[in-house]
């Protein structure tokens, strides 16, 4: 479990580089609070980079899925009556039918900051924490000493893969607790203390905020299996896959402290299981490489399974199987790719950084390997710590408003935020059909609307969502099901296959057409 020799080697070779004068005034403690650090600057691109740059889409990019609304009403819901919802809310085709708000802890806090400051506090907490997550990548590197440059280009392969998914949705705090479970279980295998067990009340938490704790007990159960073949193979003790077992074992009891308690893990587990979810919900499909994403995604992935065959023939089986195994989870399902990275990318920077440091082994201090070399060196002491500047730079965005495009609204591309206000009564009192995504924003706009769909597929399921896609694609049955459930107004992308029929039916209208959305009115 020791970091291979050559890669620690640098790192001293680094520590003894640095000036006198600096090494004296970082001693002093109020110069390790002010002055800022390489890791807050590298937390503070991410901010940047993903959402203020002119080259990005901004804050309004993390509303690109309108699952954020209904999130927030959720939220709103669970502040004014103090309960957590267990039917539904907003549907006219399963009115009152059970429900399971199982993200409820993100519901609320989106909800509280919406009261608070608009989708300007939901983006912003947002982007805080893809910034965190993504600078817990860089500090684990760091962490296990590998080679400064080697780290950063793993880390930005794997911030990019898993910007996939970088939405303000509540999965983006499984993205920052599971890199930071990964962090101390990665700790405990070098060094083992009671802290691991501090992953029980995390597990608590973390059941209450999103569906991936999951990831983490998988994970905790991987490591007891891959202890238990070393300990064999060495012919150990087996006392630590013991101990890996029984937290494995504490954390899945801990998981059931949540308002559903055993039929929350029964009805994600019919979800995750749904041959109709994985057929016709994109983020449960297999990913295609067809977007820069994902074929940074692809490098990580080549080379990952590469380094699980090396760590295997290290005897360090529990880190191999968890390549292994996310790397096939993120293969059956592309929203499993941000949590493949999260685990995988800093295994990857060590080999690769052994991998470099053995090719220029032998580099002179005057060729550029190894001039790369001795800045690497210098610079791992600036990712060691944190000063107050991010949160003083976080802490001036919440009270900052213009020129920053705060979002008022969810973006007009993608959503038909002109049309809607401009209907709002009108759609408020109709039974509308629309797109999911269109559905939640719906919900957002006036929590009192009902709609047919929205984003909750797990609460819809096949019956209600083939229904769906059958009225959307203009199957044969769709006049049948429009009257069943006795639609009076349509809200639809121009291009859809059904506004084309309606188009040329006598019993509708069109009462507006913008190009891109149009709105039909039974007659």
């Amino acid at each position: 479990m020791t970091p291979p020799q050559t890669v620690l080697a640098l790192g001293r070779q680094g520590r003894g580089s640095r000036g006198p004068d600096a090494e004296v005034l970082m001693q002093k403690p109020w110069a390790r609070v002010i002055i800022p650090s390489l890791s807050d600057l590298f937390f503070l691109a991410v901010l940047v980079w993903l959402f203020m740059s002119s080259g990005a889409a901004g804050w309004q990019g993390l509303l690109a899925d309108a699952d954020v609304g209904w999130h927030i009403r959720t939220g709103e819901y669970i502040l004014d009556h103090h309960a957590v919802p267990r039917q539904d809310l907003y549907s006219f085709s399963k009115p009152g039918a059970p429900w399971y708000a199982w993200e409820w802890g993100v519901d609320l806090i989106d909800g509280a900051l919406h009261r608070a400051s608009g989708l300007k506090g939901v983006v912003l907490l947002a982007g805080v924490m893809i910034a965190l997550f993504s600078t817990t990548l860089v500090r684990r590197m760091v962490w296990r000493n590998v080679h400064l440059f080697v780290g950063l280009v793993v880390a930005l392969l794997a911030v990019g893969g898993a910007s996939i998914h970088f939405l303000a949705r509540p999965h983006i705090f499984t993205l920052l607790l599971l890199s930071l479970s990964v962090w101390m279980l990665e700790s405990d295998r070098r060094s083992p203390t009671r802290r691991i067990w501090l992953l029980v009340p995390l597990t608590v938490v973390w059941t209450n905020l999103h569906g991936g704790f999951l990831a983490m007990i998988a994970l905790l159960g991987l490591t007891a299996v891959g202890v238990a073949i070393e300990a064999f193979m060495d012919i150990e003790s087996y006392q630590s896959a013991y101990r890996y077992a029984a937290l494995t074992g504490a954390c899945a009891l801990a998981s059931l402290v949540n308002p559903y308690g055993i039929q929350l893990h029964l009805h994600v587990w019919e979800y995750l299981r749904s041959d109709w979810i994985r057929s016709v919900i994109q983020e449960f499909q297999a990913p295609s490489f067809r977007n820069e994403n994902l074929l940074q995604y692809e490098v990580l992935l080549l080379v990952g399974l590469i380094v699980a065959g090396v760590l295997f023939r290290r005897k360090q089986v529990a880190e191999g199987l968890w390549i292994l195994f996310f790397a096939h989870m993120s293969l059956s399902s592309v929203r499993h790719v941000p949590i493949f990275v999260t685990v995988a990318a800093p295994l990857i920077a060590q080999e690769a950084s052994v991998w470099w440091t053995t090719w220029t082994g032998a580099a002179s201090r005057t060729s550029l390997a190894g001039i790369l070399n001795q800045m690497a060196a210098d610079s791992m002491h600036g990712f060691r710590r944190t000063s107050i500047w991010p949160a003083a730079v976080v802490v001036t965005l919440i009270f900052m408003g213009p020129p920053l495009p705060w979002p008022k609204d969810f973006p007009e591309i993608g959503f038909p935020v002109k049309m809607v206000h401009a209907h709002q009564k009108e759609i408020l009192e109709s039974r509308v059909l629309t797109t999911d995504q269109w559905g939640d924003y719906l919900i957002y706009t006036d929590p009192r609307t009902k709609v047919f769909v929205d984003g909750r597929s797990d609460f819809y399921g096949e019956e209600v969502g083939n229904q769906y896609l059958h009225m959307y694609a203009g199957n044969w049955d769709w006049s049948k099901l429009m009257s069943q459930y006795k639609f009076n107004l349509v809200l639809l992308p121009v291009e859809s296959p059904l506004v084309q029929l309606l188009k040329i039916t006598p019993e509708w209208r069109v009462k507006e057409d913008n190009g891109k959305e149009i709105l039909l009115v039974h007659r």
